[in-house]
């Protein structure tokens, strides 16, 4: 262990996520509004989505939009995507400027937009994401995951995001698209300012930072799909190869749904798996129990794979349930039509609140309880229905191999520091999480 880190001392767990007192939920929930977050409620949002399925399931908004926190009627609103349209046009428009590259970008992506162009992107997508394609992934996952901890290892300590999480999708998504490993720098934050002008307010600066970020990473891209259009992979395992040549059948992209597009992958395997694998990490640093119950499990199945694969496969759908990396969702209802006895006119809005749908008790046994041996578990951190997650094999692969390699390596790591959040209220996640090894 480096001097530097033997100094510092472990962390109290009980301060990771601050606790909230019930009449200040109930206060922040009786005037709950996406456009004026307090920073306790960025902190700890449970007891505030707890107080709201309460009180208000369905809870009509400042600007007209519904804010929704049943499962069942995320559930409900997911599976009718013939009347819950993710196009995003009406809503961008006024927020970004129509000319403005977020607006080209984020109404262009996979993920808001409506058959057929989502049809299209995600069949191409889905065809370079086989099950024998993400195993063929694995040892390369393993290898970069012991490398990674060999560092660690060395400097004893580090930090838990910057050193471990963020490394790990950046270079998995870097080897779908075949991006070379010495243009992958600017990845994270392009990354990060892109999808940091999803939240529900944004702010000059990002609105500014997330513009060039998109401007900067089309003109990569544009030189990249030159030299794939000269040089094709194999598009069985190379996703950008895929997309440029398009189906058997003669159905393309253009060059602008082509582009979006990857950088809606780079984007979307990123940010939410950094968040699963930095999520998860701080959880059992903040569960100690459940995470010595867990380390014990797989001790004690140290000579069979299957079993340890099975035990981390649990534990990573709770940790996504427990501390979803994606906490909101939206939709726009394209007619009339209700939702858990809520009437809707064409054109409303509505939020899905995945973070409060994970907690219902009406769904989920023990909901604010983290279980790592939770089975039957539907939670809807990947989504549900048409635009359910494409890569969602992929991050649980990730998420098993980082988070398992991890506490094998390292049982006893503790932060060394309080651990600094997104503080966004879509994707929830940490910044930093400075820590040594033991």
């Amino acid at each position: 262990m480096s001097a530097a880190h033997g100094k510092r001392r472990p962390m109290n767990p009980d301060s990771i996520t601050p606790s909230m007192p019930p009449a200040r939920a109930r206060e922040i929930a009786a005037s709950f509004d996406l456009r004026a977050l307090p920073a306790d409620f960025l902190a700890n949002p449970y007891p505030v989505y707890a107080a709201l399925r309460e009180t208000e399931p369905i809870r009509l908004m400042p600007d007209g939009s519904y804010f929704l926190t049943r499962y069942a009627d995320l559930v409900t609103v997911y599976r009718d995507a013939q009347t819950f349209s993710s196009d995003k046009h009406v809503e961008f428009g006024p927020k970004y400027g129509e000319s403005s590259p977020l607006f080209e970008h984020h109404t262009t992506s996979l993920v808001f937009n409506d058959p057929p162009l989502h049809t299209r992107v995600r069949r191409l997508i889905m065809g370079a994401l086989t099950r024998r394609a993400i195993a063929e992934m694995e040892p390369g996952l393993v290898r970069l995951v012991d490398q990674l901890l060999d560092s660690i290892e060395a400097k004893g300590g580090g930090d838990l995001i910057e050193d471990f999480a963020s490394a790990i999708p950046v270079e998995i998504i870097g080897n779908l698209l075949d991006v070379p490993h010495a243009d992958r720098g600017p990845l994270r934050d392009w990354s990060l300012a892109i999808l940091g002008a999803l939240e529900p307010v944004v702010s000059p600066e990002q609105h500014t930072l997330g513009n060039r970020s998109v401007t900067e990473m089309l003109e990569y891209l544009r030189t990249l799909v030159a030299q794939r259009r000269r040089q094709p992979g194999d598009p069985e395992r190379d996703v950008l190869t895929r997309l440029i040549q398009g189906e058997a059948t003669g159905d393309k992209l253009s060059e602008v749904e082509l582009l979006q597009n990857c950088i809606f992958l780079l984007n979307a395997g990123h940010e939410t798996t950094t968040n699963l694998i930095g999520n998860g990490l701080l959880a059992l640093q903040e569960h100690p129990q459940t995470r010595t119950d867990l380390l014990e499990t797989l001790r004690m199945q140290d000579k069979d794979a299957a079993a340890q694969e099975t035990t981390l496969t649990l534990a990573v759908d709770e940790m996504l349930r427990f501390e979803s990396s994606n906490q909101l969702g939206n939709r726009r209802a394209l007619k009339p039509t209700s939702v858990g006895g809520v009437d809707l006119p064409a054109g409303t809005l509505v939020t899905l609140c995945i973070g409060a749908a994970n907690r219902d008790p009406a769904q989920f046994d023990r909901p604010e309880m983290m279980d790592l041996t939770r089975e039957n578990n539907r939670h809807l951190a990947f989504g549900f229905g048409i635009h359910q997650c494409a890569g969602l094999s992929l991050a649980r692969l990730e998420g098993r191999i980082a988070i398992g390699r991890f506490l094998q390596r390292f049982p006893l790591y503790q932060l060394s520091e309080s651990p600094t959040r997104g503080g966004r209220a879509r994707f929830r996640g940490f910044l930093k999480a400075p820590f040594v090894t033991r």
